[in-house]
């Protein structure tokens, strides 16, 4: 059986691939030539492009279709986490387990468990050396506990 979720204002476009198990969240754009592998989360407004070198016309004047351009294929591997807003040029393949930060801008090949962010992306991390829930990489975003003026218990960050 399948299990994808897929939330409001999703386009996945034609020849495109999603495996099972996925998380599709809501703004993203999977564009024609895009196959994404089995357990991948696709985070708030993750963007794919499929065009190295797009153009809405031809020399001609043209508009151009299908056919006048070059497709290029993107591939994502089993168990990746694509951050919000994060944008993936054509071409490359992110790597299974590999993380990608919000923001970033994939323009090379992400290794297999790989954490990359940044603009263009590069390597930061590997997920299997990070930090335990609740401890942040930056020390001052740690969670903390506090309570309310009604003393409720809340978690927040620091």
């Amino acid at each position: 059986m399948l299990h994808r979720r897929s939330h409001p204002f999703v386009e996945i476009q034609k020849n495109s691939t999603i495996g099972e198990r996925c998380k599709i969240s809501s703004h993203s754009f999977i564009c024609e030539g895009v196959t994404i592998e089995d357990e991948v989360m696709v985070a708030h407004g993750v963007m794919f492009t499929n065009g190295l070198y797009p153009r809405a016309t031809n020399e001609d004047g043209s508009l151009q279709r299908d056919g006048d351009w070059q497709c290029m294929p993107t591939l994502i591997r089993h168990g990746a986490s694509l951050g919000s807003n994060s944008t993936i040029v054509c071409g490359v393949t992110i790597g299974e387990n590999a993380l990608v930060g919000a923001g970033a801008v994939v323009t090379r090949d992400v290794p297999d468990f790989a954490i990359v962010a940044g603009v263009p992306a590069r390597v930061i991390g590997d997920v299997r050396q990070a930090p335990p829930a609740g401890k942040h990489p930056n020390r001052l975003r740690e969670t903390s506990e506090s309570r309310s003026s009604s003393g409720e218990k809340q978690t927040c960050r620091a």
